[in-house]
């Protein structure tokens, strides 16, 4: 039976919830951009794609880095 805290996988676990959260906040942000929805409360938006590109990047390699660290 494993540990409830099993500390060898917590960075990599953590390490691939923060990659999934950039991919799928900053995918959301670029979805909501393109069909010309603005976020509510905020008076003049500014989308920065190369920004949203650049963290999405990131995202991807720190989920591909920690699954295949969790894997082996």
């Amino acid at each position: 039976m494993g540990d409830i805290f099993d500390f060898e996988n917590l960075l990599p676990e953590l390490i691939v919830g923060l990659g999934l959260a950039l991919l799928v906040g900053n995918g959301l942000a670029w979805w909501r951009h393109r069909q010309g929805r603005a976020p509510e409360g905020v008076e003049n938006p500014q989308f920065r794609g190369g920004r949203v590109v650049f963290l999405m990047v990131v995202g991807a390699v720190m989920t591909a880095w920690g699954t295949v660290s969790l894997l082996t």
